[in-house]
């Protein structure tokens, strides 16, 4: 391709830096908290960070767009990245447009397809990574490694093994990273997660979750790439296969159908389906009430129906019961009232999503405010999970929704998953991660790469 040879040098080019920080974490050396001169400057005189977002698609159209904008005096966007160039010439239309009527001054936002210059340029302090599943893993190394803070979508990878290999870039590199787990800022789930970690329904035994499941469908016939759309890139590290545009995003002269919900959701290939894409959310509030954060399940058993005609191949149905060490059972499925119902030898605590979240519990003492030195969640800043990224970003403290607690939320979801496949009960080690004397499932925790892209084909060049 003729952008393959410019993305190589792209990267070439901060060999030395990247080469000695990884040959550092190698040797069991801790990675400097690189922190650029911008960034610093910020921190000291007030001045807005500087933003790049990595892929224009609809996550970036409804949420993270209208959330920057909304603080301008906290952080701007400056730049953004697509490998889709009608994407990128919308979110330079709509970004340069809303951010003249909100300073009353023009403003220019830069376009470009290869995300690597976002990465180098020292006028970007931090990056907002909305790409597909499959792309999140890469970037935010990369990004970590030049220097970026950085918030990333969930499920924040595509396998446990890029997840493990993303936390462990952060641990050493410093760097804040807050995962789009966005109800960790939600008082209403924030406020479920104390009432049960301080005791009010007492000895907990089991949560019941309710998630939608995806449907099956979409039209597998090959069919012209796009001249608009560099579908090599957009592959990225998985396996060639034909176009289709049911596999990747809508392309369509009306806007409310070309940012509709995209097809590669629903393609194994790109991700897990509904157990990652919504269960992420769930587990991490399950997590987040138990204070098993940077734990996970022991034992899995979930079971799910997969199509058997037309593209999307990701599950349908699915029932998931996983037990952590603390003895309580997590049950997850499509057939439960979608929310959570925290259950303990006092009684339950139901958090219903919707609208609006909604408290409600058998006995209604249980909901009473919780008093003097009762123990205490991470607060967003006025709610807002962008607002407490920007905070972090400048006093260097850990976010609401940290890097190491997002990938265990996400490799939770991935056990779960692996055991549809496998289609029997697992045992997982939280603390190794790996499956107990199970080979076969071990097998299933990282994913062939295809170079030059993938997690993998990034440390194997700088080596």
């Amino acid at each position: 391709m003729a952008h393959g040879n410019h993305r190589q040098m792209a990267w070439l080019s901060r060999r030395g830096f990247l080469k000695s920080a990884l040959a550092a974490g190698a040797a069991g050396v801790a990675f400097p908290a690189i922190l650029p001169a911008g960034a610093r400057a910020q921190q000291t005189t007030g001045e807005p960070i500087r933003i790049g977002v990595i892929g224009c698609g609809r996550i970036a159209r409804s949420r993270h767009f209208p959330a920057v904008l909304k603080y301008p005096e906290q952080a701007r966007i400056v730049a953004v990245s697509d490998v889709d160039s009608v994407r990128l010439k919308d979110a330079k239309e709509l970004l340069e447009t809303r951010y003249a009527e909100k300073l009353g001054e023009p403003a220019t936002i830069r376009t470009v397809a290869d995300y690597q210059e976002i990465l180098a340029a020292d006028d970007i302090d931090a990056v907002i990574i909305c790409t597909p599943d499959h792309w999140h893993a890469q970037p935010v190394i990369e990004a970590a490694l030049a220097g970026k803070d950085i918030y990333v979508e969930k499920p924040s990878s595509l396998t446990i093994a890029e997840g493990r290999q993303m936390a462990d870039v952060i641990a050493r590199t410093g760097r804040i990273v807050q995962v789009g787990s966005q109800w960790r800022s939600n008082p209403s789930f924030r406020q479920a997660c104390e009432l049960v970690r301080n005791g009010r329904l007492g000895r907990l035994s089991q949560i019941v979750i309710g998630v939608t499941a995806d449907p099956a469908g979409g039209n597998p016939d090959p069919m012209p790439v796009p001249a608009h759309l560099d579908y090599d890139r957009w592959l990225g590290s998985t396996p060639v296969v034909p176009y289709t545009e049911d596999r990747v995003h809508p392309q369509s002269d009306d806007l409310r159908v070309r940012y509709g919900r995209p097809g590669w959701l629903r393609c194994e290939q790109f991700g897990a389906g509904m157990i990652t894409g919504w269960g992420t959310h769930e587990l991490d509030t399950a997590h987040w009430a138990m204070g098993t954060e940077l734990g996970g399940p022991v034992d899995v058993l979930a079971t799910a129906e997969f199509p058997t005609e037309g593209l999307w191949d990701v599950h349908t149905a699915f029932h998931v019961e996983a037990r952590y060490p603390n003895g309580v059972i997590v049950s997850m499925s499509d057939k439960n009232p979608v929310g959570y119902r925290f259950i303990g030898e006092n009684g339950w605590l139901q958090l219903t999503r919707g609208r609006g979240p909604m408290l409600a519990a058998s006995d209604p003492a249980i909901l009473e405010p919780l008093g003097e030195g009762a123990q205490r969640l991470h607060a967003s800043p006025q709610n807002d999970h962008h607002l407490d990224w920007f905070e972090s970003i400048r006093t260097r403290k850990p976010p609401v929704a940290p890097m190491e607690e997002g990938h265990r939320s996400c490799s939770a979801c991935l056990v779960a998953h692996i055991s549809m496949k496998l289609g029997r009960r697992v045992q997982w080690d939280p603390a190794t991660e790996k499956f107990v004397n199970d080979p076969e499932a071990d097998a299933m925790i990282a994913r062939p790469q295809r170079a030059p892209y993938g997690t993998d084909a990034v440390m194997a060049r700088l080596g």
